[in-house]
């Protein structure tokens, strides 16, 4: 037992010490973007499921790779906002409020609407990949995957996951989501799995191009201390105070 702790305060313990504070202090203060976005997200599905609603949030924010490009990307930052009407409204607002709500605390607002954006562009774009590729190879997609409509949080709040599993170092946690993924698309290949691991192929090479600078400051100052040391060093008596 507690060797299994000792893995959770090593696996969590920065992400939980960076989002207690704040939120023990501020509490829903802490995440107005968060809220505005759950907020959004409820009012859209209540008017795409009215009469006179769906058209205009088809319209605004539904993307398909049918689209033209230009359309598709202006399409693309509601969308990230849009449920999907296949699944339950309730799925999309907890991945919003638990994934946005944590990374807004860690990151900000901006940063976490960044990373949210590129995961979501990084599907966006691959659909259109995908088709261009065909069926036939490994990375491809059928041509009616192009009429489908690709809307939902969901590769951003799984490229939230990945980057802050990389960020805070809880790299097992990222790795089972990332391990998730792909299992999602050896069960059920579809067009939503293979937008999820594009997501977490862009967030990657985030991921990589940050720890690249990182690596490159350490060495202008002459550091050698890993970063879960500098964390540590930073943090001082307050970080084992915590646990």
């Amino acid at each position: 037992m507690n060797r299994l702790a000792r893995w959770a305060r090593a696996e969590w313990g920065p992400l939980y010490v960076a989002v207690r504070e704040p939120l023990r202090r501020r509490r829903w203060q802490a995440v107005p973007m968060t809220l505005a976005a759950v907020c959004l997200t409820g009012l859209i599905q209540l008017v795409q499921n009215q009469p006179w609603g769906y058209r205009p949030v088809q319209d605004l924010g539904a993307v398909r790779a049918e689209d033209p490009l230009w359309l598709a990307l202006l399409r693309t930052p509601l969308s990230l906002f849009v449920p999907a009407l296949d699944l339950p409204v309730w799925g999309a607002l907890a991945q919003i409020l638990l994934a946005f709500g944590i990374a807004e605390i860690c990151l900000g607002w901006w940063r976490t609407l960044a990373v949210a954006y590129a995961a979501t562009l990084a599907g966006t774009l691959y659909a259109r990949l995908g088709i261009w590729l065909g069926p036939d190879s490994p990375l491809g997609l059928p041509a009616s995957d192009a009429w489908v409509v690709d809307t939902g949080p969901s590769a951003a709040v799984v490229g939230l996951a990945v980057y802050l599993g990389w960020r805070y170092g809880a790299y097992v946690t990222a790795g089972v989501v990332v391990l998730a993924m792909v299992v999602e698309v050896a069960l059920k290949e579809n067009l939503a799995g293979k937008e999820h691991l594009a997501a977490i192929a862009a967030v990657l090479v985030v991921c990589a191009v940050g720890q690249f600078r990182s690596t490159a400051r350490r060495g202008s100052s002459g550091s050698g201390r890993p970063p879960s040391q500098s964390w540590s060093a930073r943090r001082g008596r307050d970080q084992r105070r915590s646990w």
